[in-house]
């Protein structure tokens, strides 16, 4: 988990500031320069924007950075627009384009995956949003393994991970701390998605200290619903020890509530795992007609 957090750091913070104030001190000699570098920034920022999961610093940490990058075209700009369009540039120059061009061309590619991702080909199963009464993100979601790893498993390829947010934009009390009671979804209660019959539960097992896992039991305390007339099975995971409500062979109604979030199973930390299938694949999910994806915000009042 420390590698995580390395990586979450470089990535979200050292070289969104990097190349922020590289363009905005650059020293250039021409606009095809500042086309270029600022093509490039905008690539990244766009591409951490889209794809990062902000809810380990705050969500609202990405706008800074797209604040701050508008800042930067605006005051570069004003330091070249009575520049040639080319000029003679020297082999470190040129050195710097081509890097610059290369990169924009890997982050560019890397946007198409992610567009790609904001859709499903699949029909979708429309289900009700299981919680209630709070600000909940999308920690995983979406049809691309960018912005879900679920994705790359069948039987989840359109699984959602959701955490919530506290009034910081993160989901916890801390970077990544050991009580459970920090994180702001822990405790959060559960409500079936559809009307059906459930067809599974567990609710024995115990809740994990971050970073503990257990991925002999990956579900941990789950729920799963065989949902009336849709011929989809949902699962619902990691809910906290002795909070099932439901047993197989129950009747659930649309909303009733089933458990309570917790953090058992295969789980770095207090979330609620999520997806539909239906004969060991798949099925995308709507939730009032929103595919919900990576980074996406649903608002609970």
């Amino acid at each position: 988990m420390t590698g995580t957090i390395i990586q979450l750091f470089i990535i979200q913070l050292l070289l969104p500031a990097l190349f922020i104030i590289s363009l905005w001190r650059a020293k250039m000699t021409s606009k095809l320069e500042w086309i270029i570098q600022g093509l490039f920034t905008t690539t990244f920022i766009s591409w951490i924007f889209l794809s990062s999961p902000w809810y380990w610093s705050s969500y609202y940490l990405r706008f800074v950075w797209l604040l701050l990058l508008v800042l930067a075209l605006f005051f570069s700009w004003k330091k070249i627009r009575t520049m040639p369009f080319r000029a003679a540039y020297s082999r470190s120059q040129k050195g710097s384009l081509v890097v610059y061009v290369l990169l924009l061309i890997i982050f560019g590619m890397y946007h198409i995956g992610i567009i790609n991702g904001y859709s499903a080909e699949e029909e979708a199963v429309e289900l009700a949003f299981p919680l209630q009464n709070g600000t909940y993100y999308v920690s995983h979601g979406g049809a691309d393994t960018q912005i879900n790893y679920h994705n790359a498993h069948p039987a989840q390829e359109f699984a959602v991970d959701v955490v919530a947010l506290n009034t910081l934009g993160s989901r916890a009390a801390g970077l990544y701390p050991e009580n459970l009671d920090k994180y702001t979804i822990y405790g959060k209660e559960l409500h079936s998605p559809c009307s059906g019959e459930v067809t599974a539960s567990r609710s024995t097992l115990p809740d994990l200290t971050p970073p503990e896992t257990n991925a002999d039991q990956p579900r941990g305390n789950f729920v799963e619903v065989q949902c009336d007339g849709q011929n989809v099975q949902v699962l619902l995971a990691h809910m906290q020890e002795g909070s099932v409500q439901v047993e197989e062979g129950d009747t659930v109604e649309e909303g009733d509530p089933i458990g309570v979030i917790g953090n058992s199973g295969n789980t770095s930390e207090p979330h609620l795992h999520m997806h539909a299938e239906r004969n060991g694949e798949g099925v995308p999910m709507t939730f009032n007609g929103r595919f919900l994806v990576r980074n996406d915000i649903v608002w609970l009042r």
